[in-house]
């Protein structure tokens, strides 16, 4: 099974780049491994999305701004519930694309290779403000989605 890991946000709006943090944890624990590919979906560029075929497994990891929950409460989301369908834009640029409108233009460009098999980790943030620092509560959540992706990989931790 590959499994494709995608970290969303923006490293210079605090919170805001917890998947970011997330995936770069990850790499630390990930040993020469063709099974498993790391995306950083807040800096890439659009054809990111392409090089999600051949893949079985979907992980994501982002930021979600009101929820009325604490500072870093973690969701598991299941992804199809709150998929939408892309919107024929021209102006869509991944610097504005967030986890779902990126799915749906995955599923469009994969077809009939999309998985079905899709986790969605969102944590709850309230500053994004411009700074490249993390919250305590986020980060602490940030280390959670990481154990728990390990953990699913089976992926041990030093």
């Amino acid at each position: 099974m590959k499994t494709a890991i995608m970290g969303f946000g923006n490293p210079v709006r605090s919170d805001d780049a917890i998947g970011i943090y997330v995936i770069e944890e990850i790499q630390k624990h990930i040993k020469d491994t063709d099974n498993i590919s790391v995306f950083d979906m807040g800096t890439a560029a659009f054809e990111v999305l392409f090089g999600l075929k051949g893949h079985n497994k979907i992980i994501i990891v982002d930021a979600v701004i009101n929820t009325n929950e604490p500072n870093g409460t973690l969701f598991k989301v299941p992804a199809e519930e709150v998929l939408r369908a892309p919107e024929e834009d021209p102006m869509v640029f991944l610097h504005g694309m967030k986890w779902d409108q990126a799915l749906s233009y995955a599923k469009k460009i994969m077809q009939d290779e999309y998985p079905k098999d899709i986790t969605v980790y969102l944590i709850a943030v309230e500053n994004t403000r411009l700074e490249v620092e993390l919250s305590q509560p986020v980060k602490e959540a940030g280390d959670k989605v990481v154990n728990l992706i390990l953990k699913e990989l089976e992926i041990a931790v030093n």
